[in-house]
């Protein structure tokens, strides 16, 4: 074929593409950026996944957005990307815009990201999500910056290698105090103890002061779960969703050592207190405050209706999760600048949970990597796919044919580019 006849050609696709664009300008589904290299980028609706409009699905089916879901199963992602149009490739395909996983990527596999393909981890992660980790790392901010600064953990000791201390502190504080192993979720090995001689050494564990005057409603004890989205750790890019869940005990709080061993009292994770015959569940998704599961806004209500300062719970709230990804954030950083071609490529979801005492001042308990989305209740569903939708508009899926990679233009910075040219103010992601 003649080479002006080529030319032609590509001309007029082009053309009919930009035209295409221009007729689904005022989509519901479509957000415009990137300043005037005008970016078509996917906005996402939770009331898709029950409404099935086809209206919705036809942008990512038009660009044959994909994703993979690989080493997990999240039902409610699945749902959600495929009501936009997205469609499930092979877990070993490279074609894909965004890749769900449960685990960390290998460092060969996070280079070879293309600029339009996302992953829901950083490298690195676990300095925040492993309970060892994410307690040197803030002991190390204290050290840093003052105790009094990052005083957002419990007491807390990494045995075995410090037992000496934690026995140092258990002479002048009997306790109770909580044992946690160091690498594990949902409540599973975490127990209270009295007597050092009740721990068993064997593995790394933690052990920490329990917070024995914990904020009740109605006698019950409770902790709340925050969704935490960061896009960027160069430059640090924190969003707190609006909206958590109050997740309450099934026994009524009672300090007595004899209640010591009683889980379904102490513990408020779902996955213990899903097991008591005293759990109760919602049916109705407008009902918020019932049950042991509550949404977080209708356990705001309560507490202000009880004089609490909820406007200062929540700021000092936030300033937790700041200081917390902060601890954290030069070791993904750097891993990020090492590992990850493109400024855009990851983002992450975290689980925060966080117990609040009864002068109100929050405490951190733990982070959590890829925090369930399982929908058992009405209020799970309307909490989890607002917030998933929420995320995947923010974090900006180019509207873009993975299959299509090659682009003499670039859409975001890369972390290479921002090292060969310091002074250059760079691009800021779609999310930002």
């Amino acid at each position: 074929m003649p080479v002006v006849m080529a030319r032609d050609l590509e001309e007029t696709a082009s053309s009919s593409e930009d035209e295409d664009l221009a007729n689904q300008e005022d989509h519901p589904c479509i957000m415009w950026t990137g300043g005037c290299r005008r970016i078509p980028v996917l906005v996402f609706h939770a009331e898709a996944i029950l409404t099935k409009d086809n209206n919705i699905r036809v942008i990512g089916e038009r660009y044959h957005l994909s994703y993979k879901i690989v080493r997990t199963d999240s039902r409610l992602v699945r749902s959600i990307l495929t009501a936009h149009g997205f469609h499930e490739v092979h877990p070993s395909s490279t074609d894909y815009n965004l890749m769900w996983t449960g685990s960390h990527l290998k460092p060969f596999l996070l280079r070879t990201l293309s600029e339009a393909q996302k992953v829901n981890h950083f490298p690195r992660s676990y300095e925040l999500t492993r309970k060892d980790r994410l307690y040197k790392n803030i002991i190390r901010m204290q050290h840093t910056h003052g105790f009094k600064a990052f005083h957002i953990l419990p007491q807390t000791f990494l045995l075995p290698a410090e037992y000496a201390e934690f026995c140092n502190s258990y002479s002048k504080d009997r306790g109770p105090w909580i044992v946690k192993p160091v690498a594990s979720s949902r409540g599973r090995g975490v127990y209270l103890i009295n007597n050092p001689n009740q721990i068993s050494l064997e593995e790394n564990i933690l052990v920490s002061r329990y917070i024995n005057n914990p904020l009740l409603i109605d006698d019950f004890k409770f902790d709340v779960r925050l969704y935490v989205l960061v896009t960027s750790y160069d430059p640090l890019v924190i969003y707190l969703y609006e909206e958590g869940l109050a997740r309450f005990a099934t026994v009524r709080y009672d300090q007595g050592s004899k209640n010591i061993r009683n889980q379904f009292m102490h513990l408020t994770n779902y996955s213990v207190n899903k097991k008591s015959g005293d759990y109760v569940s919602c049916d109705d998704p407008e009902v918020e405050d019932y049950g042991n599961k509550w949404s977080m806004s209708a356990m705001l209500r309560y507490l202000k209706q009880e004089g609490k300062d909820t406007t200062a719970l929540m700021a000092h709230v936030e300033d937790l999760i700041i200081k917390t990804i902060i601890s954290a954030e030069l070791a993904i950083a750097t891993a990020c600048k090492t590992f990850v071609p493109h400024r855009s490529s990851c983002f992450e979801l975290y689980g925060f949970d966080v117990l609040i005492d009864n002068t109100l001042k929050p405490w951190l308990l733990e982070v959590n990597l890829s925090p369930s989305l399982a929908c058992d209740a009405p209020l799970d569903l309307k909490i989890k796919a607002s917030m998933i939708s929420d995320m995947f508009t923010v974090v900006g899926f180019v509207c873009q044919d993975p299959a299509q990679r090659t682009s003499n233009r670039s859409i975001y910075p890369s972390f290479e580019s921002s090292r060969r040219n310091p002074f250059q103010k760079p691009q800021l992601p779609v999310s930002a």
